[in-house]
């Protein structure tokens, strides 16, 4: 346990830290923190800071930063996060709930000035209207709209040419026969029930059924906003090892998944601090996150990935507001629809 000292004076330094990027010393420390200490007594405090784990002393420096354990400790038992209105927020009202992500994603760069990643939630394979519209010859388009207002295109190269009056004849039997049914459910009917069609559009159908059930399971699960941001920050900006690594998470994404599923299972802002465990695996990486919800369900997360010394204060505000405001959107257009 710290005493009120040890953690005002941890505070201040974490602080300092993530305002100036550099090491901090005592005496800078002290003028900081407003106690009036002597340098010794200062000094003594941060060795036991240090023999706690909690900050560290650079080689090149006499001052110390903030270690992952001590950026924890500050996160959970010193940050009071103000929840004041962010201004000049955007509204993330949009007809389509794949606008919304991308939105959010790009909402979240913007107000933190790092990185912002939405982990979309799965889209319904339940479809409300499908239409074909003939392209040229042998090619036409699938387009198919989801019952909360999805729409999904795709198009599709056939073997044998149909006509716009085939293309219609065989949507307008689907959406008689199969809407408000899933997409899979759809393909297993019309198997059954192929001998009773006439071939051509029966084949023309399975067909467009096939590269349906296609498109509506190609989704970006995690939209990723703002990766050149982290080419501003000094600490990746002046290792490209870092820069590097931080990039193949972004590309890869499956780590990243994984770490925004996690998130979406807990209530309220989560913080990973890069080092504490294997879900993140970079020292120099933090994510600050929180789940989302659709008419009071969670299915998804939101979230800010920058560096360990970032104003972690700022960013959960940022983080909370965006995951209500997707929340809130996402309802509205259900509701809607």
């Amino acid at each position: 346990m710290l005493d009120d000292r040890a953690k005002l004076l941890l505070k201040a330094l974490v602080e300092r830290y993530i305002a100036e990027g550099q090491p901090v010393g005592s005496r800078t420390l002290s003028r900081a923190s407003g106690l009036e200490l002597s340098a010794a007594t200062i000094r003594n405090v941060m060795a036991d800071l240090e023999d706690l784990g909690l900050i560290a002393s650079p080689h090149t420096s006499a001052g110390r930063v903030p270690t992952a354990r001590g950026y924890r400790l500050f996160v959970d038992t010193m940050l009071t996060a103000q929840r004041d209105q962010i201004l000049a927020t955007p509204s993330l009202v949009a007809d389509q709930p794949q606008k919304v992500i991308t939105n959010a994603a790009q909402l979240l760069s913007n107000l933190s000035h790092f990185v912002g990643v939405v982990m979309a939630p799965k889209r319904s394979s339940v479809f409300r209207h499908i239409e074909f519209l003939r392209l040229s010859e042998k090619r036409f388009l699938v387009i198919i709209v989801t019952p909360d207002g999805d729409v999904q295109n795709r198009v599709v190269f056939t073997a044998q040419d149909y006509t716009q009056g085939q293309l219609i004849e065989a949507a307008n039997f689907l959406n008689a026969n199969y809407a408000g049914m899933a997409i899979e459910q759809v393909r297993e009917r019309l198997k059954a029930e192929v001998e009773s069609l006439r071939s051509e559009i029966a084949t023309l159908m399975q067909t467009a059924v096939d590269a349906s059930s296609e498109a509506m399971s190609e989704q970006d699960e995690v939209v990723i906003s703002g990766e050149r941001n982290l080419l501003q920050v000094q600490d990746f900006s002046s290792d490209m090892s870092h820069l590097r690594r931080a990039f193949d998470l972004f590309e890869q994404k499956t780590q990243l998944m994984r770490l925004l599923d996690i998130s979406s299972q807990a209530a309220g802002v989560r913080i990973f601090i890069g080092g504490e465990s294997q879900v993140v695996p970079f020292e120099e990486l933090s994510i600050v996150s929180a789940p989302y919800e659709v008419d009071g369900q969670v299915v998804g997360t939101v979230g800010v990935i920058g560096p360990t010394r970032m104003p972690y204060d700022r960013m959960i505000q940022i983080v909370d507001i965006t995951s209500k405001l997707v929340s809130n959107a996402l309802s509205h257009n259900r509701g809607g629809s």
